[in-house]
């Protein structure tokens, strides 16, 4: 018979072993068990908090916005222990920055310590710049479902006076 090795010695054991057929499905059993048993959810509540920003700059170009008063506030917002990410844009007179913190951080601490952030420097807004707007989102806040009204015959005003009537119950 050939030399088998370490390896080759435990496999013919457990292949002439009348007990490989009882751990075999012991495990299995364990297996199954371990499935069961395992806490699941349909829809599981991963917090993630993320926040809104609003800088109103009227009559400010989007670029104005955007050095004058977004850029000053990001650089500001970096600052803040937790945040991950920071998403801005910039309007016509409207800089908006939402940021986005790590997963499992309390929204409520989250919170708070953005909005100390943002209070302290309003300093940092030029002249003419309105009070900044912090508002929390949360994973109810996207939609689930966007509709667009088209047609030949209205224009978008009546379009949209269209949706605005329509029941949203």
């Amino acid at each position: 018979m050939a030399n088998l090795g370490f390896a080759g010695k435990i496999a013919r054991a457990f292949i002439n072993s009348k007990l490989t057929p009882l751990i075999v499905g012991a495990s299995l059993l364990l297996g199954l068990f371990a499935v069961k048993m395992t806490p699941r959810e349909e829809e599981p509540q991963i917090v993630v908090p993320m926040v809104d920003i609003y800088l109103p700059m009227p009559g400010s170009t989007p670029q104005e916005v955007q050095e004058r008063v977004v850029k000053p506030f990001e650089a500001k917002l970096w600052e803040i222990k937790g945040v991950e990410y920071l998403y801005s844009m910039s309007r016509p007179g409207m800089g908006i920055i939402t940021v986005r913190f790590l997963v499992g951080q309390p929204m409520e601490e989250s919170l708070v310590k953005l909005y100390n952030k943002v209070m302290s420097n309003r300093g940092v807004l030029p002249p003419g710049a309105g009070e900044p707007l912090v508002v929390p989102k949360s994973i109810d806040d996207v939609p689930i479902m966007a509709l667009t009204l088209w047609s030949e015959r209205y224009d978008h005003g009546t379009l949209r006076t269209l949706a605005r009537k329509w029941p949203m119950n």
